[in-house]
């Protein structure tokens, strides 16, 4: 749907690795329409702290849409501290049934230090496996290299650096200005 808005609106690789009892979200900071770059620092990783307790999000897709996603998460959270499972499932029923949110048009990768999950407007709250998440235009090639890296004894934070390197360096969508924000599982 974005494409037939926004023909050529690319931008922003997210990944989260876990890792030695810490959580790292790396995400780029750049935006492209078709060939041009927008921008090349965007910061599309931010950290929440609901009630206390800190949330980190990684977006990709539009930031407006997903700043009201951020908003509406962080009211759940609110509401069910220390729930972030609760909190997801609840956004993404929110975004799926609601006639305003379901045409927003973002993912998120969100995480308490101990979850993960990705989240869509699909409805999906998706928890991922092998202890690597990415979404964004650049975020199949970050997931790969992040995989691939799980096999050496990189903490999590090398882990991400690099895998986002590496997609910088295969994606004319992912630069490697990044943000990068670390919990304690």
């Amino acid at each position: 749907m974005a494409e037939e808005k926004f023909p050529g609106w690319h931008g922003t690789t997210i990944l989260a690795v876990r890792r030695g009892g810490k959580v790292v979200v790396a995400g780029d900071g750049q935006v492209s329409v078709g060939p041009t770059v927008m921008k090349g620092s965007a910061r599309k990783v931010r950290r929440l702290s609901p009630g206390g307790r800190d949330v980190v999000v990684g977006f990709a897709g539009s930031t407006a849409d997903a700043f009201t996603l951020l908003e509406r998460l962080e009211k759940k959270l609110e509401a069910a501290p220390g729930q972030l499972q609760r909190a997801c499932v609840e956004l993404a029923k929110d975004w799926r049934t609601d006639k305003y949110l379901r045409n927003l048009e973002a993912m998120l990768i969100v995480t308490d230090g101990d979850q993960v999950y990705v989240v869509t407007g699909a409805g999906d709250v998706l928890e991922p496996e092998h202890d690597v998440a990415a979404i964004g235009s650049g975020g199949n090639f970050a997931l790969a290299a992040a995989r691939g890296l799980l096999a050496t004894d990189l903490d999590a934070e090398s882990v991400a650096r690099k895998a986002m390197a590496i997609a910088a360096d295969i994606c004319v969508y992912t630069n490697g200005n990044l943000t990068v924000e670390t919990l304690d599982g």
